[in-house]
């Protein structure tokens, strides 16, 4: 019988040591997509986006790439400045996930 069957993703996610990762990645995506969507608001390529950084285009890509999560604050608060926008942070309690069944 299959150990994981009952269990919610973030449990099978935790058991494999892959839920830290995984959350970084989630929250890495969503930043790439606000970043490219006030890219567009702004009508800036992505050349033009690294000069207003003032970076390099790669550099520029490795920021939008979802699956990257290796950043700096400083060249996310570039990107938001370049974009006309700030980046909020915030320290939160640690709550462990609960599998539905613990629901």
């Amino acid at each position: 019988m299959n150990q994981h069957i009952g269990n919610s993703l973030n449990d099978f996610l935790a058991e494999e040591g892959m839920l830290e990762e995984s959350e970084l990645v989630a929250v890495k995506r969503v930043l790439a997509q606000q970043i490219e969507k006030a890219m567009k608001d702004k009508h800036l390529n992505k050349t033009q986006m690294a000069q207003e950084m003032g970076t390099s285009r790669a550099a520029l890509n490795r920021l939008l790439d979802p699956f990257n999560t290796s950043i700096t604050l400083h060249t996310l608060e570039r990107a938001a400045h370049a974009v006309g926008k700030r980046i909020h942070l915030a320290i939160m309690n640690y709550a462990p996930y609960q599998s539905v069944v613990e629901r």
